[in-house]
């Protein structure tokens, strides 16, 4: 490792690599883990905190062997772990990848970090619903996170958004702090797992289907929501306390658009049974590469790219 100096006289600090990690969720982790077990120097990389998505998980009740295990738990024992292996910089933008004679470059607000191959494990982040109120009511009682700000709702309405399987553990969540639980799912039939509908039917919240939300109002907090009845076309409102949107995910793919590595038509990063991509000595893994968007698969992803990494990097010569 070495010093540079911006362009502000700041003296940064310039860092090597075999193999950058772009994304410190359970695929990133995973790989590092595997990376450098397996003789390559990785560096992890993230430009929020370590854990992704899958630490803003209330419960996590499918990943083995835990019966049950809070997100942010799982997370910290991931993390825990990792960092035996590697260095991981979290809370560190990367600007801008480059390439230079056979090396990828990134410039990131720590430093730069030159590498023989780059993981990608960016996940994905919470889709919008673009409707009225939404950008005016976030951090006043609107949320796209239960487990950072569910306990603030206890003993209070809460309307959840979205009756996928994440909406639906958001919603149980919320009921087991007391909270007055309603979710609003927008196609006519329950789009969660039977499990947890089994649950939801047990615990009393209510889940009302062909909901199309089209407003969120309120003064100087939430205070209601507006949707139509896409049956009926009857125009409905429910007042509440509390928003929390669950209505799907959106790749986070803009860095590997950026050095040519091929996407899918929903923005998502192609790659082969291998985790290999388009780009040489670029790989892919966990929910980034779209499919099943569960810790264990992203985990595995991350194994297998490390591995691919390590063949193609002291391997093939």
């Amino acid at each position: 490792m070495e010093l540079i100096l911006s362009s502000f006289g700041e003296a940064k600090e310039k860092r090597s690599c075999d193999v950058a990690i772009i994304g410190a969720g359970p695929a990133g982790l995973t790989a590092a883990i595997y990376a450098r077990r397996s003789g390559l120097k990785p560096i992890v990389i993230d430009k929020n905190v370590i854990g992704g998505l899958a630490a803003e998980a209330p419960y996590i009740e499918n990943y083995p062997p835990f019966k049950g295990i809070k997100g942010e738990e799982l997370m910290q024992k991931m993390k825990e772990h990792a960092k035996e292996y590697a260095e991981i910089l979290d809370m560190n933008p990367i600007k801008k990848i480059t390439k230079d004679k056979g090396l990828f470059l990134l410039d990131t607000e720590k430093g730069e970090i030159e590498a023989s191959a780059i993981i990608f494990a960016t996940g994905t982040t919470h889709k919008h619903l673009n409707v009225k109120g939404e950008k005016e009511y976030y951090g006043k009682g609107l949320s796209y996170c239960v487990t950072c700000d569910g306990y603030f709702f206890k003993d209070r309405r809460v309307i959840v958004i979205g009756g996928g399987n994440s909406g639906a553990i958001a919603a149980l969540f919320l009921k087991d702090i007391n909270a007055d639980v309603t979710v609003l799912e927008f196609m006519p039939r329950w789009m969660c797992e039977a499990a947890y509908r089994e649950k939801i039917e047990k615990s009393g919240i209510k889940y009302i289907t062909n909901a199309q939300v089209t407003e969120i109002f309120g003064d100087e907090k939430v205070k209601g929501v507006k949707y139509i009845d896409r049956k009926t076309q009857e125009e409905k409102i429910i007042e509440t306390d509390g928003v929390f949107i669950y209505v799907g995910l959106l790749p986070q793919s803009e860095l590997a658009k950026e050095i040519g590595v091929k996407l899918t038509e929903r923005g998502y990063i192609e790659t082969d049974n291998t985790q290999r991509t388009n780009v040489q000595r670029v790989y892919a893994a966990g929910d980034i590469t779209g499919g099943v968007a569960q810790v264990i698969v992203a985990a595995a992803q991350g194994a297998i790219a490390a591995l691919s990494a390590y063949e193609d990097l002291k391997l093939k010569g």
